[in-house]
């Protein structure tokens, strides 16, 4: 049995610009393995996000293929896709996207109540993972109560809280001074080991990146080892 979690093949993604094609990732390749953590480190406008959202099957490849967790992507209809995404997939972004008219329970459980999970059940688990990113003694705040640290390690909560196989984290500390990114940086890496994930954390920070299992780069539009 393969451990192989996320694999994209030959993977290729353009934008049109007017009457000019922008080719962003160019018959990219990249594997991440169970437990495995990576970080993504190349200049802005290299096609970081773009990577991460066809990793993620927010977009599509216009050619190559995604494999999660052994499974192709490309010919499953968008209801499928969405479905693969939200058992499978985990995001993380620079801007925590909490709901702001919920607490930040409330925030972790709503990934679980709408995977079908009970009230009860999603309460549970979403208090454990608050406990766990020690944010449990702000459960009943809204986000606009809580700092920026603070915002982040609800929003790492919420995206787990599904139990995916694979992490995808855009900047996730990228909002955040240098002392407060560390620390949101430990507990998430300490929530990946615990549990298991395998993740993908594109960042600007080498310190942070140094602290992963390796280091990737994009260049003309193909990963390679950064």
């Amino acid at each position: 049995m393969t451990d192989t979690v996320l694999q994209i093949d030959g993977v290729r993604k353009h934008y049109k610009q007017g009457d000019n094609i922008l080719s962003i990732l160019n018959g990219a390749d990249f594997t991440l393995r169970k437990g495995e953590t990576v970080a993504l480190v190349a200049p802005s406008g290299a096609g970081k996000s773009t990577l991460l959202h066809v990793a993620g099957l927010l977009e599509h490849p216009d050619a190559g293929e995604v494999f999660v967790n052994g499974r192709a992507s490309s010919g499953l209809s968008d209801d499928a896709r969405t479905a693969m995404r939200r058992s499978d997939i985990g995001f993380v972004y620079q801007f925590h996207h909490l709901l702001p008219e919920f607490t930040a329970l409330e925030n972790v459980m709503m990934p679980q109540m709408i995977a079908g999970l009970s009230q009860i059940a999603a309460s549970e688990r979403a208090r454990q993972l608050l406990d766990y990113m020690r944010i449990g003694h702000r459960a009943e705040h809204r986000p606009a109560e809580l700092s920026g640290g603070e915002q982040q390690r609800v929003a790492i909560a919420r995206s787990v809280s599904n139990a995916p196989l694979v992490l995808l984290a855009d900047e996730p500390t990228g909002n955040l001074d240098p002392g407060t990114a560390g620390y949101v940086f430990e507990a998430l890496e300490a929530l990946v080991r615990q549990s298991g994930l395998s993740a993908l954390i594109a960042t600007h920070n080498h310190e942070i990146a140094s602290l992963m299992d390796r280091r990737v780069t994009i260049e003309d539009g193909q990963v390679v080892e950064g």
